[in-house]
């Protein structure tokens, strides 16, 4: 059964992807909100309740499909995985004549999670779409209640639903989890921020989560590596702001390792970037985004050429592959499934599920898109490895100074 399934992801193609970092929220209406058809430059207009989004059948029909998603700490405007979760579901729907809306809760709880998604079974909707980590408990209370209803979650991995759920496994036939291993594109970007010449560091997580960890440490390992390569001296300020999203205090600690001479920060773990990416701004500093392709984003409100690259993970080829599963009625080839997606070819990078964006990544002689293949190549095979152990309290590295400075606030 696993191995079907990856050869029908092999066959999706990857795009920007949650945070599965987290986001930060502010309280809205609990109603349903859907998408028109019709979409500005920025951002798409919202129809009333009651509409439905649908289009042209492009593949196979799915008119019986009603699918909802359920945002977590923010918005469909969020640059990540809840936009890139709404843009999914909607570029999928209008494909296939197939109905969707989305819900946001009221305040960032598992109470409110859980009311949406009683109010979109309620309102008839078969299936639910949930990105980020924070689902898990409000999966392990309803899953089981609508057994009717097939659940796809983005980024909940079987500890998190375990560990909501009392247990020591936890799976249901009508649940299925992608989870992605982000030690690979932190990898990859702190190879690659090395390697284009960049020698003083910084990482910056929100909280200490599993998947904000994985990111770090799989950072400090490419730096590692990279460094050694090249025979240079390399320090990596490490810290976590103990939450998703800036503020003036985490700018001031970011002003403080620029002014010091960090040059390049991975802000890893939802709106913490805009600590960084201000901080940057006032010495020329440089950021590397998460998640999606967040160039637009960062250099859109803070100047052209800030973000160096972002640590990627693919959603939309995981909505995709689902959602037709679902239409095709292959529903049993994933259902209780909870798969790890990373790299899956060496040769073709767009069938891979975490990588660095092509387009955007700002290349240089020494560290070009075609090394950076090489690099993925070589990752495929296994000629490159990256430890996905998470378990010491703090990185290690062998070959670069390390300034650990955990929670700093």
């Amino acid at each position: 059964m696993k191995k079907k399934l990856i050869a029908v992801l092999m066959a999706a193609t990857m795009v920007s992807s949650l945070v599965a970092c987290g986001q930060s929220a502010e309280p809205t209406t609990s109603e349903p909100t859907e998408q028109t058809e019709e979409k500005t430059e920025e951002k798409t207009e919202e129809k009333t309740e009651g509409e439905e989004t649908t289009g042209d059948a492009e593949t196979a029909d799915a008119s019986d499909m009603k699918i909802a998603m359920i945002t977590d700490y923010g918005d469909i405007t969020d640059q990540s995985f809840n936009q890139s979760t709404h843009e999914a579901c909607t570029d999928w729907s209008e494909k296939n004549n197939a109905t969707f809306t989305y819900y946001k809760p009221e305040d960032n709880t598992t109470a409110g999670r859980v009311a949406m998604i009683e109010k979109a079974v309620e309102d008839g909707y078969n299936v639910i779409v949930m990105p980020g980590y924070a689902f898990a408990e409000a999966i392990v209370e309803t899953v089981e209640t609508y057994p009717d209803v097939k659940f796809v979650a983005l980024d909940v991995s079987e500890y998190d639903l375990a560990t909501a759920a009392g247990t020591d496994t936890y799976s249901q036939p009508n649940l299925f989890s992608a989870i992605y291993q982000e030690e690979l594109p932190g990898y990859m970007a702190g190879y690659a921020a090395v390697k284009m010449g960049y020698t003083q560091l910084g990482f910056l997580g929100g909280m200490a989560v599993p998947a904000v960890i994985r990111y770090g440490y799989g950072f400090v390992q490419g730096a590692d590596d990279a460094a050694a390569e090249l025979g240079v001296d390399v320090t990596v300020n490490y810290a976590y702001g103990n939450q998703f999203s800036g503020d003036p205090d985490i700018t001031a600690v970011m002003d403080t390792w620029y002014q010091n001479g960090t040059e390049v920060v991975f802000a890893c773990g939802g709106g913490i970037w805009t600590s960084a990416a201000e901080a940057g701004s006032k010495t020329g500093g440089k950021v590397i985004g998460v998640d999606v392709d967040q160039k637009a984003t960062i250099d859109g409100q803070y100047g052209d050429g800030m973000t160096v690259t972002s640590a990627m993970k693919g959603l939309k080829a995981t909505v995709n592959t689902l959602l037709s599963a679902i239409r095709d009625g292959e529903w049993d080839n994933y259902a209780g499934q909870i798969l790890n997606l990373g790299i899956v070819s060496g040769d073709d990078l767009s069938l891979n599920y975490v990588g660095l964006p092509e387009d955007s990544t700002l290349w240089t002689e020494d560290f070009t898109v075609d090394d950076y293949k090489k690099l993925v190549a070589d990752m495929a095979s296994g000629a490159v490895t990256v430890s996905n152990d998470t378990s010491a309290d703090e990185p290690t590295a062998e070959n670069i100074k390390v300034v650990f400075q955990g929670n700093i606030k």
